[in-house]
């Protein structure tokens, strides 16, 4: 499936694409596997700064699983769980990703693709972009660990809202609803998004690394321990605190180096 999950770097940012533009980037079982693996790898590259998650071409980021792949992959409660348990792995190598993760979003983003730009921390999108989870129309549900990543980003009551109703709603909508971070102009959605990852790349990644963990741990409701209240102080260690703030003092660009 790596032509069909391909993989770009540049520099400090890796970006990951859903390449099967002839079907509108639906995806596969395969490509979930894929998918996951390329994240997980990806998670432990010091390397990088930034990962950026996109569709082939200009019309779809994904629609969702491939329909015509159902015979044969998920037509009993065995095959489902199989295909399952696939995506929960993909699910979770998102969640566990130490890197920021940002979806440049042209066109539908709808069913599973929408799970995908989810998973990430920031999601642009053009105006004419379209968004939902249509899935009560195939007689499905979402299971507990893809509703996990939607009800976390919405809430408990937009989420119900868009798997009752199954509406597809338009890009200002879905900013509304905070499905998206920002809207622009569909010519200007790769403009937009480079000009947001080189922020990401412009800072300290270790701060980012950790930022992630903290928001992502906060999601526990479990007492903090004396141990990770006091990881809060580590970056006060760390060559890129000297470097930021010497470099704040004397009115330079920090150039951060990770350490």
């Amino acid at each position: 499936m790596t032509q069909h999950i391909q993989q770009s770097r540049e520099g400090l940012v890796e970006t990951v694409i859903l390449n099967r533009p002839d079907k509108l980037n639906a995806m596969t079982k395969p490509m979930w596997q894929r998918l996951g693996e390329v994240i997980r790898a990806l998670s432990k590259d010091d390397g990088l700064r930034c990962i950026v998650l996109r569709g082939a071409g200009n019309r779809a980021f994904s629609p969702g699983n491939d329909i015509a792949e159902f015979p044969t992959e998920r037509s009993n409660v065995e095959q489902a769980r199989d295909y399952g348990e696939v995506m929960t792995g993909t699910v979770r190598a998102f969640r566990e990703c130490r890197h920021p993760l940002v979806a440049m979003i042209h066109g539908i983003c709808v069913g599973g693709g929408l799970e995908i730009a989810v998973l990430c921390d920031i999601r642009i999108c053009g105006a004419s972009s379209r968004f939902g989870v249509p899935i009560k129309r195939l007689g499905l549900v979402m299971s507990y660990t893809e509703l996990g990543a939607l009800t976390d980003l919405v809430g408990r009551s937009t989420a119900l809202e868009m798997l009752l109703e199954g509406r597809v709603v338009d890009a200002q909508e879905a900013a509304n609803k905070g499905l998206v971070n920002r809207v622009v102009p569909d010519a200007e959605v790769e403009a937009e998004t480079r000009a947001t990852v080189q922020r990401i790349v412009d800072g300290a990644p270790l701060v980012a690394r950790w930022h992630k963990k903290f928001i992502a741990r906060l999601a526990d409701s479990t007492p903090l321990s004396a141990a990770e209240r006091d990881e809060s102080y580590a970056c006060f260690g760390t060559e890129d605190f000297q470097i930021g703030y010497r470099s704040f003092l004397g009115k330079t660009k920090p150039d951060f180096t990770g350490r």
